[in-house]
């Protein structure tokens, strides 16, 4: 995950220099804008630390992200999950719209759990990565991945068992046929392997 730590002096040069030269951040993943579009966004907290490790902040910034993306944004979130260390939403945006609102939200509730936790300063958040929705089957195995991504973290047991996730307005609005037919028909596979592990 964080690769660039395990490298070489002489590494990491090359890495930055070759960045600079494509004109993306030197640490981050690039974002490319103006464009609207479908897009699994993923934030991770510093280091992978359970910064939102209880439930009353889980359920805290789940309200934050999905009912903020409807309210400031106008766009719902299409399928989402939060959890101690990272989160994941997919959602239909222009991300020059997006990076703006997210870094606001990211700065409002660093400050808030610091206060809480005694922290003032700490790094709360690595950003977010962003990847835009190149097929139908790209999109429902994105969804399959999110809804299954507590099971995949060693959250919980069943996927179900996760409150922190649209997959119970899934499961409410579609019925679990439905929800059985896009797994078997969209795999995960490997999905996230390399980003997510």
């Amino acid at each position: 995950m964080y690769d660039y730590r395990r490298m070489t002096s002489e590494q990491r040069a090359r890495v930055l220099a070759e960045r600079r030269g494509r004109g993306v951040p030197w640490h981050g993943p690039p974002h490319f804008g103006g464009e609207d579009g479908v897009y699994l966004i993923t934030a991770a907290c510093f280091e992978h630390r359970d910064v939102l490790s209880s439930p009353k902040r889980l359920s805290e910034f789940s309200a934050a992200l999905i009912d903020g993306l409807e309210a400031a944004l106008g766009t719902g979130a299409r399928a989402w999950v939060v959890q101690p260390n990272h989160y994941h939403v997919l959602v239909q945006i222009d991300l020059d719209v997006l990076r703006p609102w997210l870094g606001r939200l990211h700065n409002g509730k660093a400050t808030q759990w610091n206060r809480e936790d005694g922290t003032p300063g700490r790094k709360v958040w690595h950003g977010f990565s962003d990847r835009r929705m190149r097929s139908e089957r790209h999109y429902y195995a994105t969804l399959n991945y999110i809804h299954a991504n507590p099971v995949k973290h060693g959250y919980a047991e069943m996927a179900t068992d996760w409150p922190w996730s649209s997959l119970h307005d899934y499961l409410e609005t579609h019925g679990r046929e439905i929800l059985a037919d896009w797994w078997r028909r969209y795999p995960v596979h490997d999905y996230g392997r390399g980003w997510d592990d």
